[in-house]
This record gives C-alpha cells, structure tokens and sequence, in this order.
C-alpha cells in the first residue's frame, strides 16, 4: 500500500523539510519567508481542514510557548462564516497538504480581505494556496497518494516548529540551540519508531474487532489523539475519538467497558505523566483495555495497562512528531485487518476542493 512506503517514508521527509533551513552552528533559520512579516504579527490566526487542522493545533503549542504570541487555530469552513477579528497586525497562516483545499483557500482570502499577512505551508509548488500568500513553507514531503495523511502531517508540525524558530528569529528572542540540535536527532527517532511494526501489526490483530476506540491526550498531545482518532475512522470505519485525558471523566468514561480500547498517550514530564497514569487507572478500575503509548520504562505502566507502545524521548516540541507515528502504524494495520481499502477509503477524496 502507499500508505505504509509513505509512513516509512517520514524520516527521510522530515530530514528534508529541515535541510538547508537550519544552521546548527550559528543557530539560524532561514526560511523563504520575510522577516518583517514575522516581526511585525501581534497574532496569529493557523487554518485548515482535517489532519492539517491537527497539525495547527500542536502549531499553536509550539508558537505560543516559544514566541509568546496568541494563537487561533480555526477550521477553514468555520473562520470565514464567522467575521474574525482580523487586520494588518494578524498573520494568517493557512495549512494544506495540497495547497486547493477548498475552506482553507476561503478563510485565507476572506482575511486578506481584512488586511492580514498570508503565509502558507503547504506540499505542492505552484498550487493555489502558494499563489495568494506573502510567503511559503514547503513541507518537502514529496507526493502523498494514500488519502489519510501520514507524512504531509509530520512534516506540516516540522514546518511550524521552524515557523515557530523564525518568529522568534525575526523579533530578536534568542533560539535556543537545544531547540534545533533536536531536528537533527528526529530522523533517527522516528526510525527507531518504525521498528515497532512487527509489534504493532500484532496488535492490531487483537483490536481490530473493536466497535469503538477512545484516544486520550493532554496538552501537545492532545491534538496527537485527535490525530489517531481520524486516521483509524479514516481507514477502518471504526468509531474513534480522540479526547483531552482531564476531560475525561465529563463525559466519556460513561462509555468504558471491557469492550473498550482505550490509547492514552503518556509522555512528557513527571506531571504530566502522571496525570495520564490516573487517567490509565480509572480506565483500568472499569474494566477497560488499556494501549499505553510512553517514553517511559516500559516497566512503569506494565502493571497497568494491557498493550505498551515504547518510543524514544526527544525534544517536547517535536515528541508529537514521534508519537504519531505508532498511531498510524496501528490505523493501517487495523484498516488491512478488517479488509478496507486504505489507500483509497470509502467516501474520502485525497483534497478536498469543493466546499
């Protein structure tokens, strides 16, 4: 299937979105993007549709905690139906794999309408959303054929982890050499991740029956379990939601039996592990299935949950990027599983450009 090369496909892709853009000796980042756009933007506005919409939503971790600029993140078909606060001082930032994404192009020409800067990040030279924006941040993923995106994604959230550097570049904050010197070892992270297949594809054997699937995720992880939510009703038709882990017990646990998968993403500080590990028990204390995903000893969460998925720790802004990954290996393995079409899922088209 394409979509497994495309998911072994991501190393390489990330090393390309990032090449030639960082100087890890003098800490520099070049995009093809004017500084004074970057300097003068008191907010920023990220649109999209679908997966890249995920993709804004980690962007909105990474701007605000390292440039300390508010952030938006809107559905393309939502922002221009609903009059947003836009003028010159805002920067749009329209995110799409194709660059003809329909709502998004929408929601990008109703705020230059207002005055905004457009920036986009996008896959595909020439396309239209590359056309109408001040600037652009190819992603370098190469063609993306299999609908449910898998590189185009973490290749997006490299883009703006180097949107995010350039901000702060371009208004004098210092970027951090730790920062950076993390890209460099991404690559080789996410191929370690890649080695988890075989363990993977077993599970999914066990799961693939499952009606339903809950993924839980807090903070920059939430939009990670988003993500793994779309992916697995994208290419198996399995009922999937993806939840903030604390606002779980509003709701969702009413839904948890022993028929229940439940992912829960725990890496990350003590904190915030910890407070994923209580989630993971009250799941366990009602009798449901527990995919623990950490970076972590396997050893603190075995007395816990049923499945552990191990990947290797990296720099927090770009753990998101190696924490899908096992996400999408478990989406496609559950897909084949159950005899779907995953390259071409029913009732998807690869851009969506109608509106």
């Amino acid at each position: 299937h394409f979509m497994l090369k495309e998911i072994h496909d991501q190393p390489q892709a990330l090393q390309d979105t990032f090449a030639g853009r960082v100087d890890f000796e003098t800490r520099q980042v070049n995009l093809e993007v004017s500084p004074e756009i970057l300097s003068r933007a008191e907010r920023i506005h990220l649109v999209a549709c679908g997966t890249s919409w995920h993709a804004g939503l980690v962007g909105k971790f990474l701007i605000e905690s390292l440039v300390r600029l508010p952030v938006e993140v809107d559905y393309g078909s939502e922002y221009r139906y609903r009059d947003p606060i836009v003028d010159s001082r805002v920067l749009v930032v329209g995110i799409s794999q194709s660059g003809e994404t329909a709502d998004t192009l929408s929601a990008m020409e109703a705020a230059r309408q207002k005055g905004a800067s457009l920036l986009s990040v996008c896959n595909v030279p020439g396309s239209q959303a590359t056309r109408i924006s001040d600037g652009v941040i190819y992603t370098h993923a190469g063609p993306e054929i299999g609908v449910a995106s898998t590189k185009a994604f973490t290749t997006q959230l490299v883009a703006l982890f180097l949107l995010a550097q350039a901000l702060r570049q371009a208004r004098g904050q210092k970027v951090e050499g730790e920062d950076l010197g993390a890209l460099a070892h991404l690559p080789q992270a996410v191929t370690e991740v890649l080695a988890l297949e075989p363990a993977l594809e077993e599970m999914a054997r066990r799961y693939a029956r499952a009606e339903d699937f809950l993924y839980l995720g807090r903070g920059i992880n939430y939009p990670i379990a988003l993500e793994g939510a779309l992916k697995l009703k994208e290419i198996s038709y399995i009922h999937a939601e993806g939840y903030p882990a604390g606002e779980m017990k509003h709701g969702p646990i009413a839904l948890i039996d022993d028929e229940l998968p439940v992912v829960a993403l725990a890496t990350g500080d003590r904190v915030a592990f910890e407070k994923v590990l209580s989630n993971i028990q009250e799941v366990k204390a009602r009798d449901g299935i527990v995919l623990a995903l950490t970076d972590r000893p396997a050893e603190e969460l075995e007395h816990v949950a049923d499945e552990v998925i191990p990947v290797p720790r990296i720099h927090p802004s770009l753990q998101p990027v190696v924490n899908v990954i096992p996400l999408q290996l478990l989406a496609y393995f559950i897909g084949v599983r159950r005899g779907a079409d995953v390259d071409q899922p029913r009732n998807l088209a690869k851009s969506v450009t109608v509106e």
